[in-house]
């Protein structure tokens, strides 16, 4: 015997007592078939010492789009939309400067904590496997690295801003 609730009427079904386990679950299936069509929003079926309360799912959230990140002040829309060019049309853009590019997704910082100075600035001359900035991801802190000696000419990142894999970090000039 099952209760039914929903859409303001109660009403009893007769599910076959003492049959094989095989034919309880068609008996749900089916009584879960029925009810993909109905407005009830909550059944609890009781068969014999099997007991199932089945609840349907509200509507799935609507998806939301994010605002893609903006360019940090100061920096060229050019270079800002260098990530969705092709290495070459980006070579082009960015002369004989190195991108240096996020290698996971998460959120960017320049500092180790919160009011601490930068670890570079535009401008610094870094060398290969020098901190420029640190990407959480998952609760962990992950360093971004120099991959070569050279000067920082552009940050194209604020801090605390979420990155994309592969999008543009830091314009670095090789010395």
């Amino acid at each position: 015997m099952s209760r039914e609730k929903g859409g303001g009427e109660i009403r009893e079904a007769n599910l076959s007592k003492g049959k094989p386990r095989i034919s309880r679950i068609r008996e749900i299936r089916e009584v879960l078939d029925l009810l993909k069509d109905t407005d009830i929003e909550e059944i609890e079926l009781a068969i014999d010492d099997l007991k199932i309360r089945i609840k349907k799912r509200g509507p799935a959230p609507a998806w939301v789009p994010h605002p893609s990140p903006s360019p940090a002040p100061g920096v060229p829309g050019d270079l800002a939309s260098a990530s969705i060019l092709s290495s070459s049309q980006e070579k082009k853009l960015t002369g004989n400067l190195v991108t240096i590019t996020s290698p996971m997704v998460g959120t960017f910082y320049r500092a180790p904590f919160p009011g601490a100075e930068p670890f570079v600035g535009e401008g610094d001359i870094v060398e290969k496997g020098k901190t420029l900035g640190i990407i959480e991801a998952m609760k962990l802190m992950n360093e971004i690295e120099a991959e070569m000696s050279g000067r920082i000419d552009s940050i194209l990142v604020e801090n605390a801003q979420p990155v994309e894999y592969g999008q543009p970090l830091f314009l670095i000039e090789p010395l």
